[in-house]
């Protein structure tokens, strides 16, 4: 049998092509996986939630509330199926797997990016999966928030209307966009179906095409090898076969996986669709997105607002604090690459603190994210007394510059402070050698 198959598909050129690839033996190299567990998951709750939710947002009568005959309770279709989902056995369930699978699988990129970056790991010529990486972090993040919308309560429903208006106020094409976008003006009878299109369509298949790139290219061009690796066989690769001893590896930490998400499911709660109940005009005090878009919205939430024309177009703060000021980070971290001098081919993880200023450039960048993450909680920091209306906005902007400044001078001296005890330590531990004039 064995034979057969090999003479039709060739099996042993497989395995000696792919399923023998060497992986690295180290853990950092965990976080990449976790990302696609995280996706496989997603997918596969995805299918059976679609199983029972209904896109539209067409009114029907609530049958956990009907109300009377002369006044029936009439509530989203989208709404009414998230509902029913909860009131499902293990509906609730399915819903915590799959958001949190959703947050883990943002925070596993991240971590899996900050562990490239700062170990050079985007050097030539790994260029191109450093990009294809920020593009599927970006849609992982444009998934996920297409998905909190679905259930289409007054969360969802406020939330919608603010990224409707944004949209809108891109100048020139805004309105043209945000209704193409949205499938007409907002609230519009068809906008749940076209964001459920995005969400179960178009956006997961930008991401299997990006994450089937990424891997495709990583086989291509080999995992960046551990320092050690150095030490054992110059520019060989020094791991596990992956048919063999990889996927056993990788079976167990899926099954770990797949566990400990269960394990937080069952206790930690998530949206609460009952709570905010069905769409209401009524602004929801202090709306927030996710804590991966946090950072925008604390750009939105202290620059100032302004609005002027420009060649005909109407240039509004909305605009420049939702689009333009967020496009300057994201576009500094797809020049990364660009930025490096170096020309020779990168086999070997760098150690950080052997390039103290790119590790002083990363760490700031955290700290802006972070600033501006903290920015998103304004209202909260005026009420509880530590910051007034009146100087909010210029404490935080203060903070949002000065702090990463600081962050990069301070990485900078403890490393230059690290490398210099480091020197010490070998000058003074070196045998000293004596001559005799004897």
């Amino acid at each position: 049998m064995n034979q057969w198959l090999d003479e039709r598909l060739h099996i042993s050129r497989l395995n000696d092509k792919f399923l023998r690839k060497a992986f690295p033996v180290h853990h950092s190299f965990f976080l990449g996986e976790i990302t696609l567990f995280s996706l496989i998951i997603l997918i596969l709750t995805g299918i059976l939630l679609a199983l029972s939710y209904e896109p539209s947002n067409s009114l029907v009568v609530n049958s956990f509330d009907p109300g009377t005959a002369d006044k029936p309770n009439l509530i989203p279709a989208a709404y009414h199926s998230a509902l029913k989902i909860n009131a499902m056995p293990f509906g609730d369930m399915l819903r915590r797997v799959h958001h949190w699978c959703a947050n883990i699988m943002v925070a596993a990129a991240i971590i899996h990016m900050m562990r490239v970056y700062f170990t050079g790991a985007f050097k030539k010529p790994r260029e191109i999966n450093w990009w294809i990486g920020l593009l599927l972090l970006i849609f992982s993040a444009l998934t996920a928030v297409t998905g909190y919308i679905l259930p289409y309560d007054n969360y969802a429903y406020q939330t919608l209307g603010v990224v409707y208006a944004i949209t809108a106020s891109v100048p020139w094409v805004g309105e043209w966009l945000a209704q193409a976008a949205f499938a007409g003006a907002y609230p519009g009878e068809q906008v749940i179906p076209r964001i459920y299109g995005y969400h179960i369509m178009l956006l997961p298949l930008i991401l299997l095409a990006t994450t089937g790139a990424h891997m495709l290219i990583m086989v291509k061009q080999k995992h960046t090898q551990p320092g050690y690796a150095k030490r054992l066989a110059y520019k060989k690769i020094v791991g596990v076969p992956l048919s063999t001893q990889q996927t056993p590896i990788m079976i167990l930490l899926a099954l770990l996986f797949a566990g400990i998400v269960l394990f937080f499911s069952a206790f930690v709660p998530v949206h609460p669709v009952e709570h905010f109940g069905p769409p209401d005009p009524t602004p929801i005090a202090n709306i927030k997105p996710d804590w991966y878009l946090l950072w925008i919205f604390g750009a939105l939430a202290i620059i100032p607002g302004f609005e002027f024309e420009l060649l005909g177009g109407h240039i509004t703060a909305e605009f420049v604090g939702a689009m333009v000021f967020p496009a300057i980070p994201i576009g500094l971290l797809f020049l990364v690459p660009l930025l490096d001098r170096t020309r020779e081919y990168m086999y070997y993880a760098e150690n950080p603190t052997d390039h103290p200023r790119r590790l002083a450039w990363g760490v700031a960048f955290l700290v802006f994210m972070l600033v501006l993450s903290l920015a998103g909680y304004k209202p909260e920091l005026i009420a509880s007394g530590m910051l007034t209306s009146g100087n909010a906005n210029a404490v935080l902007w203060i903070l949002v510059f000065v702090l990463p400044a600081v962050a990069f001078f301070v990485t900078k001296a403890i490393v230059r402070g690290i490398a210099r005890m480091n020197t010490r330590e070998r000058t003074v531990g070196s045998p000293q050698v004596t001559h005799s004039h004897d």
